[in-house]
């Protein structure tokens, strides 16, 4: 067995293209600064954390910087980019 260490920036995770967060990550890339937000409904905490870790990767591969806020009373997260 070989063991090498290789830069974080080389690894590349693939299965976030195939999964279900997919149209997610194809609406972000339509976000325009200061324009409209993305309204995302979510089932559990579970499932959010798991759409904001896709938009967090999102945002570290692009170098964009999409953000979001959570309405806890109707199970929506809203994702969108400030103005500059």
């Amino acid at each position: 067995m070989k063991i090498k260490f290789v830069p974080r920036s080389n690894v590349r995770v693939s299965k976030k293209s195939s999964s279900k967060f997919r149209p997610l990550i194809d609406a972000l890339n339509e976000l325009e600064p200061g324009g409209d937000a993305l309204e995302v409904t979510y089932a559990n905490e579970k499932e959010l954390n798991s759409m904001r870790n896709v938009v967090y990767t999102f945002n570290r591969e692009t170098g964009q910087k999409v953000k979001s806020g959570k309405d806890t009373m109707s199970g929506k997260v809203f994702f969108y980019k400030e103005k500059k």
